[in-house]
């Protein structure tokens, strides 16, 4: 087998396809999954010494989810559109490399704001510590971070759903 037909089997319409599903999912994911680690780690030291403040730093932690919630929403619809769910994906190696790029954005910002997001949130767990009046604060503080992964699934999901 050469290099050519390597590539030609390895990098199929399909595959690609499935390869930006599971970059949307896996990227948007990881960076949910240590944001909302960084969370935690920061509201189970502050409910350790004062439990009441559980509903005051559960929107905190649950802020940072999103992203991979994001992620696998466009991945959900690459696979609905290429048609896996349905079994008659066949795509060429142009319509597959458009799902791929398309997932980009999800995959990448997903990552990068998920993580952010977290640090955002933890500094705010801080807040709900020492001042809890200002946990909306706080909480709208996270929340920007957030614009940055919602643009970015509205790049993919617009790419997606009007090709």
């Amino acid at each position: 087998m050469t290099m050519g037909d390597f590539f030609a089997t390895v990098f199929t319409g399909n595959n690609l396809a499935v390869l930006g599903a599971a970059l949307a999912t896996l990227l948007a994911g990881m960076g949910s999954a240590k944001g909302v680690n960084l969370v935690a780690k920061a509201s189970d030291g502050l409910l350790s010494e004062d439990p009441s403040k559980f509903g005051k730093t559960f929107a905190l932690q649950a802020l940072p989810m999103t992203q991979g919630f994001y992620g696998f929403v466009t991945g959900f619809i690459i696979l609905l559109k290429a048609g896996f769910l349905n079994g008659t994906a066949n795509l060429t190696t142009a319509d597959g490399g458009f799902y791929l790029m398309a997932s980009l954005p999800i995959a990448i910002v997903g990552y990068y704001s998920g993580i952010k997001q977290g640090e955002v949130a933890a500094a705010g767990v801080a807040v709900v510590a020492k001042r809890p009046e200002q946990a909306g604060r706080a909480i709208t503080s996270t929340a920007l971070v957030e614009t940055y992964a919602i643009l970015a699934v509205l790049v993919s999901l617009l790419l997606i759903l009007f090709r």
